[in-house]
């Protein structure tokens, strides 16, 4: 889908401003201009679209419906379930997730999405099902849905709304208004529309610094990093290795498929499957960048809940992969 911002990269890095395509600059830069744009993009059509939405549904009622109505989880695992079909990194997936905080959806269901949405994917199941056979991709999948709906389930018992910045409780605010002006007035689908662009163009505004920041970040490690650096911390006679995989994945910030051929070569020189694949899932579902983008909308404080929520989530996925196969 965003193949052509690919292209405008590399025609910018490579061709217009002559950087050597090998090198670890052309790297950094094809990945910022990439994934910038990408996301920048992405917010300004989800947010407009919630903005629509936010303006023909009552925010209250649909957020008293998913609090006080009894689904038995079921909301969360419908939540991981619609990460699996975004097709998004851990920083694509936060625009998603400011739309969902805006339109009233609880804090632990937008987590389980936020926590899904990157570790699995119809390409990362695609490609997993190449590189090691369909019965590790169903326990990948599995085990991906189940560590969002169960991450969500936690953040959402521990009631962590109060450390949801500002900002973000202004926007709330605003779209509450917007809404009650909408169905006071009885206004037509033409005259919500400047208020709801406006709105957008106020909530881009406040995020762009973070995105930029954050992509910047993820650029340089993207570039610089060698994904071979690691290895030396995951041998099979590590105890301690699934833990320090986790914990080391998080400067390598990319999405799924572009992780999974280096989780193969790990698997190929004798790294433990469960090892390999916390590894994997520590790339692609926490990352500086995706933390600096979180920072708009979380407080520090938050933003360490939810990273070690999930950080211990995959580190036990981790074990229990090396257990089983």
């Amino acid at each position: 889908m965003f193949n052509w911002i690919e292209k405008i990269a590399k025609y910018l890095v490579n061709d217009l401003f002559g950087v050597n395509p090998e090198s670890h600059l052309s790297e950094a830069l094809n990945f910022f201009i990439y994934d910038t744009t990408k996301i920048l993009i992405l917010l300004f059509i989800i947010i407009f679209l919630m903005g629509i939405v936010n303006s023909y549904f009552p925010i209250d009622k649909v957020r008293n419906y998913l609090s006080r109505k009894k689904l038995y989880g079921l909301e969360y695992l419908m939540a991981s379930l619609f990460g699996v079909v975004t097709p998004f990194c851990s920083c694509s997936s936060v625009p998603l997730f400011i739309g969902f905080v805006k339109g009233g959806i609880p804090l632990g269901v937008t987590f389980a999405f936020l926590v899904t949405s990157p570790l699995v994917n119809e390409v990362a199941i695609g490609l997993f099902i190449g590189l090691f056979g369909v019965k590790m991709t169903a326990i990948y999948v599995i085990s991906g849905v189940l560590l969002g709906t169960i991450s969500g389930v936690i953040l959402q018992k521990l009631k962590l709304e109060r450390h949801l910045t500002p900002w973000v409780k202004q926007v709330l605010e605003n779209a509450q208004r917007e809404q009650d002006t909408f169905i006071a007035e009885k206004q037509t689908f033409k005259q919500r529309l400047p208020i709801i662009w406006q709105e957008v163009l106020k909530i881009i505004k406040g995020v762009v610094p973070y995105v930029v920041v954050g992509i910047a970040i993820g650029g340089l490690m993207h570039g610089y990093i060698p994904e071979g650096f690691f290895e030396q911390y995951m041998s099979k006679d590590n105890l301690f290795a699934v833990p320090m995989a986790t914990i080391l994945a998080v400067p390598m910030y990319s999405n799924a498929s572009g992780i999974l051929p280096v989780v193969q070569v790990l698997v190929a020189k004798g790294i433990p499957i469960g090892t390999a694949i916390a590894f994997m899932m520590g790339v692609v579902g926490l990352s500086f960048p995706e933390a600096m983008l979180l920072k708009k909308v979380m407080t520090l404080k938050l933003i360490g809940i939810f990273f070690g929520v999930v950080t211990l989530c995959i580190i036990i996925s981790g074990y229990i992969f090396n257990l089983i196969l």
